[in-house]
């Protein structure tokens, strides 16, 4: 099991990004939250198995949200608490 985090840059708040990010994790096995960040950034945190994550991840790049996507960071870390389920926050 791995926890990923992804900070997404561009136009990506306002578009339905959440949304689509939290309807292209139903595929796969994994558990995370995606949230709208005060600075325009969207910060998603994505656990499950490396190639789940891996895979979900690369869907979410050649997704419609590719185009309002300008740049990633991307780190791993230990959520606290653990993430269950998907949850969309604000």
């Amino acid at each position: 099991m791995t926890t990923t985090r992804v900070f997404y840059e561009g136009r990506v708040q306002g578009v339905g990004f959440r949304w689509t990010t939290r309807r292209i994790a139903q595929g796969y096995d994994v558990s995370g939250l995606v949230r709208n960040l005060p600075d325009g950034r969207v910060e998603l945190q994505i656990a499950g198995d490396p190639a789940e994550v891996r895979d979900f991840l690369k869907e979410i790049r050649e997704s419609a949200l590719a185009g309002h996507i300008s740049a990633e960071h991307t780190d791993i870390i230990e959520p606290d608490p653990p993430l269950r389920g998907f949850q969309i926050l604000p």
